[in-house]
């Protein structure tokens, strides 16, 4: 164990929790990925999980890089990444791929395509945690907590809304939380919310008038299947009601699920829902969720250990995304959310998102590593003031 945890630096109950999650996401994708692997692969029921099994080696190559790197260095670079992100949600606007009219991709030449909102949210939250840690004390008034977090912030979020409006509300609700955090006064994090509201309302309202209201049908349909519990229009929701209820107290085994068959993305926006019918009620559906939360208070102790602001609102944003993210797609599954489309992070099965994933898991984690570097140094040096005092 000790040599281990030299090499895997950091929080280590954090690192088991990815060792878990990692091996849920291997079963599960290989289960609920055979038929479609059959259909499109011609047989070979094994090429999506060799190619997710070389996705997730390459993000915690990606952690154990980013978590060697003192997180001092990603703040100096935030702002660079944050106009980074902006100009590649433009051009995904303009140029993206476009599927299920909505443009969310972005591809690279020679082929390679991602979501640029996966790179967007961690670049929003670096540098909004390095704004919060810098320039707090420059917020006396609305205008200058509106040029300094809101403008920022809408920005990003607006760019990413018209296309996929869960992953924009998502992040505004992280954002939200990590002012709360920094302790912005109240008033300021209302004015943000209601210039978003607004900001929100009159884009629908447009898009509502016009001939091709692009997205905002399928978000109205979704809300309305959600609230009808309509059969014909609610057909995920209830298919992954029937493969939760479906999961006993002991489990089936992976291969056993039937509602993978059955289930439109079973590998990736309902893999939680496979994960229960085969693993049972404890091991799948008390387990999964408990290891986000021991994801979550982890980083809360390493968010009281830090000593600086910067990394406590890196980390606190991070980790608020990650597990936002994780019980969005769990109470979507459980049918207490409308449809969203959001993945399970580190489980679904996924392409370039597992290396955005493993960016924020790497991040937490250099914060952690430094933080337990300052502690010894600080037992070294109080262990030397008690011998000079013994002597």
């Amino acid at each position: 164990m000790k040599r281990l945890s030299k090499y895997l630096q950091g929080d280590f109950a954090i690192w088991v929790v990815l060792f878990f999650l990692t091996l849920y996401s291997t079963l599960a994708v290989y289960s609920a990925s055979g038929m479609l692997a059959y259909k499109m692969q011609a047989g070979n029921t094994s090429f999506y999980l060799i190619k997710h099994v070389v996705l997730l080696l390459a993000s915690f190559v990606v952690i154990y890089v980013i978590h060697r790197i003192p997180y001092v260095y990603f703040s100096k670079l935030s702002k660079y990444i944050y106009y980074l992100a902006v100009i590649l949600l433009v051009l995904t606007l303009l140029i993206g791929t476009n599927l299920n009219s909505a443009s969310r991709w972005l591809t690279l030449p020679g082929g390679l395509s991602f979501q640029t909102s996966d790179f967007a949210k961690i670049a929003l939250i670096m540098y909004l945690a390095r704004l919060l840690a810098k320039r707090k004390q420059e917020i006396v008034g609305f205008k200058s907590a509106f040029k300094i977090i809101m403008i920022p912030v809408l920005l990003v979020c607006g760019l990413i809304f018209p296309a996929d409006f869960s992953t924009a509300l998502l992040l505004f609700g992280v954002v939200i939380a990590m002012m709360f955090v920094a302790q912005i006064k109240a008033k300021y994090i209302l004015g943000m919310i209601g210039v978003a509201l607004l900001a929100g309302t009159f884009f629908v309202l447009v898009m509502m008038a016009m001939p091709n209201s692009g997205r905002v049908d399928t978000w109205k349909a979704r809300i309305e299947s959600f609230v009808s519990g309509d059969d014909e229009s609610n057909f995920q929701a209830d298919h992954a009601r029937v493969a939760i209820a479906s999961g006993g107290i002991v489990p089936q085994g992976p291969g056993k699920s039937v509602q993978r068959n059955i289930l439109p993305h079973p590998y990736s926006d309902f893999i939680f829902a496979i994960i229960v019918e085969e693993w049972g009620l404890i091991v799948g559906g008390l387990l999964v969720p408990l290891f986000y939360v021991i994801l979550f208070s982890r980083s809360v102790n390493i968010i009281r250990k830090t000593k600086g602001r910067f990394s406590a609102y890196l980390v606190s944003g991070l980790v608020m995304s990650l597990t936002f993210q994780a019980f969005a797609n769990m109470l979507v599954a459980v049918n207490l959310l409308p449809v969203t489309g959001q993945t399970l992070p580190f489980v679904s099965m996924g392409g370039t998102s597992l290396i955005f994933i493993g960016i924020a898991f790497g991040l937490i984690l250099s914060v952690s590593r430094e933080t337990q570097k300052q502690e010894i140094m600080q037992e070294m040096s109080s262990d030397k003031v008690k011998t000079n005092d013994d002597e």
